[in-house]
């Protein structure tokens, strides 16, 4: 991954006001690259897009990814050369309150933004974001490869499944390097993301952040689930990295592509859960009580979930740099410095130098 390759670069991104849209816009404008995006309000407050100020880092269209005719014109004025699409309904436990909003954004979605991609040929790069879910779970103890069945109990891993295939289908039908169209597409999965400026709901360091603000305690669904979990930026320098191959090889690299952690970061929640909490001690930001007695769902949730990452470890060279304790104290850096009301954007943009420092 090259910072000269993103000087004066046009990008596209959907989603762009969610947690990792606003990691990937605030690391985008720092290597110089021109920025579009077209996205919901932040989805959440208080929201990273917001307390970093990113406003004015980017041309925000402010939309639904399911509007094919105003995503189509957003993408036509933009004219982007690369397209990163993270639109999406992002949660497991509300795809199972709202499975329509859920399929029809992440389905159709998906869809709709190709089809915007059709509407610009000059295109040379799109990467599409899934997600780890998107693969048949079966509770392997070993990790998922790229060529494993896509699937999906709940509807949101399903409709990250359908997405995966959508892709597929337009790959094959309209961006497989033939005749004028040279557009390339890929699609990501990744695992479970930690790093400051998540505020969603139902996610295991927002729930925590929110229950020490609050003083209150906070109980675990299922302390034992195993999760594939990484710092923020990991992922986001693999979906940077596969953007620039796209761009610069083509169809050499349009294809599925995991990243995630080492096997050593594939931990159980309770210990996440004690490692965090340690490091939010260390910052001296107050204690949370967590309770780990396993209680039993109501909806179903994995118990076990890891990916391989063998492909791009041998193809891409990529590998993650970061142990998880370090991921998680910048984590409970992060969230101090909002506790504290300190400068996030000045946070957020040190902790993209320190990581690019390890790459």
């Amino acid at each position: 991954m090259s910072n000269q390759f993103w000087r004066g670069k046009k990008v596209f991104i959907t989603g762009h006001t969610g947690f990792k849209g606003s990691w990937l816009t605030l690391w985008l404008n720092r290597m110089g690259a021109e920025l579009s995006g077209y996205s919901l309000p932040p989805p959440s407050e208080p929201n990273m897009f917001e307390l970093t100020h990113l406003k004015s880092a980017i041309h925000s269209t402010i939309g639904d990814v399911r509007d094919q005719k105003a995503l189509t014109d957003a993408m036509i004025k933009a004219q982007p050369d690369i397209v990163f699409h993270m639109a999406a309904q992002p949660l497991v436990r509300e795809s199972y309150r709202s499975p329509v909003d859920t399929f029809s954004t992440n389905v159709m979605g998906t869809v709709n933004l190709l089809e915007a991609v059709r509407a610009v040929p000059d295109i040379r790069s799109v990467v599409v974001i899934t997600s780890d879910k998107c693969y048949e779970n079966r509770e392997w103890l070993w990790g998922y490869r790229e060529d494993n069945p896509m699937g999906g109990h709940d509807p949101y891993s399903a409709s990250k499944g359908a997405a995966e295939l959508v892709t597929a289908s337009y790959r094959r039908s309209f961006f497989n390097g033939n005749g004028d169209n040279q557009t390339a597409v890929a699609t990501t999965r990744a695992g479970n993301v930690v790093g400051g400026g998540d505020f969603a709901p139902d996610r295991l360091v927002p729930d925590i952040i929110r229950a020490l603000i609050r003083r209150e305690s906070v109980t675990i669904r299922n302390p034992n689930a195993v999760r594939p979990w990484q710092f923020v930026l990991e992922p986001l320098r693999g979906y940077l990295t596969i953007a620039e191959l796209l761009y610069e090889s083509g169809q050499d690299y349009a294809e599925g592509w995991n990243f995630g952690p080492t096997e050593t970061d594939a931990q159980t929640v309770a210990q996440i859960c004690a490692t965090l909490g340690h490091s939010l001690q260390l910052y001296d930001v107050g204690t949370v009580e967590i309770n780990l007695e396993k209680t039993t769902p109501p909806l179903h949730e994995a118990a076990m979930l890891r990916l391989d990452i063998s492909k791009a470890r041998q193809r891409l060279d990529w590998i993650p740099k970061m142990e998880l304790y370090t991921a998680l104290e910048l984590t409970a850096d992060w969230y101090a410095t909002y506790l504290r009301q300190g400068d996030l954007r000045a946070r957020s943009e040190a902790q993209i130098e320190f990581f690019q420092k390890l790459t």
